[in-house]
């Protein structure tokens, strides 16, 4: 079938909103009308560092409706509600013990480029357009597998529920799946994004006594109070591990690192106080750290976490009804934008002027 796509030729170059054919589902996948889909940091940097191959269409935050189900689906069918996650075998020691987060295949399946079965289902004439984690959701209909594909419920919006699949459930995961911190307990929260400003609503959910948030911009800062933080605090303006320190009494229990900034990974370090727990979520580049002094003689840990720890057929909908009972607001992070708006959304993504841009498509 023919669809509306935003290609991407290479590296760097904007999105352009083209004509591509995309194949039927086969066994066990299905054929999703996309209503909408969240704009996340991972497309941008699959587009300007070449991480995937091009020609690829991006987009990995899609939500949308069954219209078609291939062979051996059995957990969906058409009509249904769904959210789009990351591609995973289900088959490896890691997929079986509740962890597909860190699947085997877990980059091939979602950064190589093509489907589980080896081939493509995205054309454009003679030229394969590569998938991306297992969906593109820049397009107007995709082609999924059905384990990475998530029924919700009907009766919430569904263009709002694409960053369930991705950013949101990053950082929500990170706190409620894997830190699980204990009630009454002090966390700090660094970078105020959608992943930052999800793992504040979820330290909230947790009942956090204190939560810290740590920005460089007063109006993102400003949010993560209205969210469930404690305290904000302008990394520009005082000193971050100081005022931590003396607010919590020597140190956090548990911090979240969502900026990928090595001064600012020391930083969550050293605010942690002995046997405290630093979990990494930000694309970190090559950092220097005291392994003695930030971690071994304090018993501290750092982690790093990859989408929130998340099975996303059970994180996802826990999320859907933590939203429905007002304990996770995350429709006050959200920007919407027209599917021809989508380097527009880039931009204002990049430039902190949107939190999450999500593009409506249908």
């Amino acid at each position: 079938m023919k669809i509306q796509a935003a290609v991407t030729r290479a590296q760097g170059e904007e999105f352009a909103l083209e004509e591509v054919s995309l194949s039927a589902p086969k066994a066990n996948e299905v054929l999703i009308k996309v209503v909408a889909t969240g704009v996340c940091h991972t497309d941008a940097v699959a587009r300007d560092l070449g991480i995937s191959p091009y020609p690829i269409v991006l987009g990995h935050e899609g939500s949308g409706v069954v219209e078609q189900i291939g062979e051996n689906v059995t957990s969906l069918a058409p009509g249904d509600h769904v959210v789009m996650s990351f591609a995973h075998c289900g088959q490896c020691e890691n997929c079986l013990t509740g962890h597909p987060t860190v699947c085997s295949r877990f980059n091939e399946l979602n950064f190589g480029g093509r489907m589980e079965d080896d081939t493509y289902r995205l054309h454009q004439g003679d030229t394969e357009l590569g998938t991306f984690f297992g969906q593109s959701s820049f397009g107007t209909y995709v082609v999924a597998h059905e384990r990475n594909v998530v029924k919700v419920d009907k009766d919430v919006d569904l263009a709002l529920l694409g960053p369930l699949g991705c950013g949101i459930q990053t950082g929500a995961g990170t706190v409620l799946n894997r830190l699980k911190p204990a009630f009454g307990t002090s966390i700090a929260i660094y970078g105020c994004g959608a992943v930052g400003l999800s793992a504040i609503m979820a330290a909230r959910i947790a009942g956090c006594q204190q939560i810290f948030a740590i920005d460089v911009h007063d109006s993102r800062l400003q949010l993560a109070k209205e969210l469930g933080a404690t305290h904000a605090l302008n990394g520009k303006q005082v000193d971050v591990v100081k005022e931590i320190r003396d607010a919590s009494g020597g140190g956090t229990h548990y911090a979240v690192e969502s900026t990928g900034v090595p001064p600012v990974v020391r930083q969550c370090l050293h605010a942690l106080r002995p046997l405290g727990q630093a979990a990494i979520v930000g694309v970190t580049p090559e950092m220097n750290i005291d392994v003695h002094n930030d971690l071994m003689a304090e018993g501290k840990s750092m982690i790093g976490v990859i989408e929130g720890d998340s099975v996303p057929r059970v994180f996802i909908p826990k999320l859907v009804e933590f939203y429905k009972a007002g304990k996770f607001p995350f429709d006050k992070l959200v920007k919407f934008y027209n599917f021809d708006q989508i380097n527009q959304a880039f931009e204002d993504s990049a430039n902190g002027s949107a939190v999450k841009p999500i593009l409506k498509l249908a």
